[in-house]
């Protein structure tokens, strides 16, 4: 709704659209800012529009909307797969047919549009910022005998620094969520937020991904550091995944599948060493996606593995690595297909050691 129509609201409204004209329907507290803001031919005040109807303030949206359909001469109605299913029933015993649309409900979405791609460098702007904190700090960190880093008068936890990261982001205009900050073989579960203290000497995924306040779309950039130096084991299986990383961006191209880039990946990772298996009841490897799209949803169509690139498609490439004993290292950045290949939408500096 918010692709539909730019407009923020916070609770659910209907939307209907017919012979190229749309109408939403809001609670009285949203309808005089949708009419300044919203793009819609028509804003209709749900209360006003009860009255019209006949029904009492406060009756059930699954009781007025097919009375609301009919006064309309509407019998039929394209709906998102993902339809309320309650919802979709009372229609349907109203004699109002749905029609689900399979994949995005708007087709259009996958294909950025110039003013998009403009939201999404400046929610990658932010995102860059939370990565530059938490490298900032990282670097500012001391060793202490055991190894732990200290900073600001005390250990420095994976907490802390999420903390410091997501500061940043909301000071720069995001909204953080789940920031990853995973060291160790805690970075061996791709999606393990981390925990605890922080070590000189290990691999740290700092993976950030804040919704621009203003806009609603997403960054999403992940690096891999090691505060101090990295041992020769580390410093290979993070070249290997920026390798991996730089032959995805070379080989994306309009027409190119993105399965066969994917599998060459895993390929090239099992060749250096890295083969994607279970090993002692764990994955360790390459076994997640190389990237998915992104936009008003941190996940959105395309899938990496599942397109063939077409010009317009903004797409995460985050190949990594989760190698227990070692650790685990993912480099993410976001593209967006042109006519020749892809250009970068993120920016931000890619370093093992800090």
């Amino acid at each position: 709704m918010l692709y539909a129509t730019g407009f923020f609201v916070p609770d659910a409204f209907v939307y209907l659209e017919k012979a190229g004209e749309s109408t939403i329907l809001l609670n009285d507290l949203e309808v005089d800012r949708a009419r300044r803001e919203a793009r819609a031919d028509h804003v209709l005040s749900v209360s006003e529009t009860l009255n019209e109807l006949g029904f009492r303030e406060g009756t059930s949206v699954r009781a007025w909307l097919p009375a609301f359909l009919k006064s309309r001469s509407i019998d039929a109605v394209a709906v998102p797969q993902n339809f309320p299913f309650a919802l979709g029933r009372n229609l349907e015993e109203a004699d109002v047919s749905l029609v689900p649309v399979e994949g995005l409900f708007w087709a259009a979405r996958e294909l950025k549009r110039p003013d998009e791609l403009s939201h999404l460098k400046s929610a990658l702007a932010i995102t860059a910022a939370g990565i530059a904190r938490g490298i900032e700090v990282l670097a500012a960190a001391d060793f202490g005998g055991d190894g732990v880093l200290h900073w600001g008068g005390g250990v420095l936890t994976s907490e802390r620094l999420r903390a410091e990261i997501d500061c940043a982001v909301l000071r720069c205009g995001g909204e953080p969520a789940h920031t990853i900050v995973a060291g160790g073989n805690q970075a061996c579960d791709p999606h393990e937020r981390g925990s605890g203290p922080l070590r000189s000497g290990e691999l740290i995924i700092l993976d950030v991904f804040p919704r621009h306040t203003v806009s609603g779309y997403f960054g999403d950039m992940t690096r891999t550091v090691v505060r101090g130096r990295a041992t020769s084991e580390q410093r290979h299986l993070w070249e290997t995944v920026r390798a991996g990383q730089q032959h995805a961006l070379q080989g994306m191209k309009p027409g190119i599948s993105g399965r066969i880039l994917h599998e060459e990946i895993k390929q090239f990772f099992t060749n250096q060493g890295f083969p994607t298996q279970k090993h002692e009841g764990r994955w360790r490897g390459f076994f997640h996606g190389t990237g998915h799209g992104l936009g008003l949803e941190l996940h959105e169509s395309p899938r990496f593995s599942d397109t063939k690139f077409t010009p317009g498609q903004v797409l995460t490439v985050e190949p990594g690595i989760y190698w227990p004993g070692v650790g685990g290292a993912r480099i993410e950045d976001v593209v967006v297909v042109t006519d020749g290949g892809v250009e970068l939408l993120s920016e931000a500096p890619v370093v093992l050691e800090v």
